[in-house]
């Protein structure tokens, strides 16, 4: 049986890979669909036919950098102490957002930081991708509670939105030009704030 249409002309990960830069250096909203077929090597109709349009575009290029730039979140949860799962994510995160050869930052920070109300859908997707990476976190500090490594007056939910919080705002300093030394005392001194950090 012959196969309709023609074959595709390009690597779709490679496509992506190439997508993630344009809406990570400009956001998407300062992105147009010209942009994209540029950086991506790709005509308006290879674009649509593999993605669908420039919002799927984006959120198929949020999911390749949450897979390849966030693995790191992944490995943090798996450290054995809720204090390790602490340092391992934020000191992974100030390498993540200061890899050289890459954008400075983080994609879902600034990939909706300057979005207009056309955007609200995107500005959306983004909180929830946020909201569902600090889930993972506060369910990890629940269980540390259970196994007695938190203390029974601990919040997970709370110490999640701290990381959060202090890792976001790390994102936006490394967008803004700091260098990775100076996040590290940052993230250094964040820890001395965490349950089971010793005492400077």
């Amino acid at each position: 049986m012959a196969t309709r249409g023609r074959p595709r002309e390009f690597d779709v990960e490679e496509a992506l890979d190439r997508a993630i830069e344009v809406f990570w250096r400009q956001g998407y909203g300062g992105t147009s669909l010209t942009d994209l077929t540029e950086a991506m090597g790709v005509s308006r109709p290879s674009l649509y036919a593999a993605f669908g349009n420039k919002e799927e575009t984006f959120k198929r290029a949020v999911d390749r950098y949450a897979e390849i730039d966030m693995a790191y979140v992944t490995e943090a949860l798996a450290e054995p102490t809720a204090l390790e799962v602490a340092q391992r994510f934020l000191f992974d995160n100030v390498e993540a957002i200061t890899t050289p050869g890459r954008p400075p930052g983080c994609l879902s920070i600034q990939g909706g930081l300057a979005a207009g109300p056309e955007d609200a859908e995107i500005v959306r997707f983004l909180a929830d991708r946020r909201s569902g990476g600090e889930a993972r976190l506060a369910e990890r500090f629940a269980r540390a509670r259970a196994e007695g490594d938190l203390a029974s007056d601990e919040d997970p939910a709370d110490l999640a939105k701290y990381l959060n919080t202090v890792s976001a705002g790390l994102a936006v300093q490394a967008a803004a030009g700091a260098p990775r030394n100076a996040l590290h005392r940052v993230a250094e001194r964040a820890l001395r704030a965490f349950p089971g950090s010793p005492t400077p």
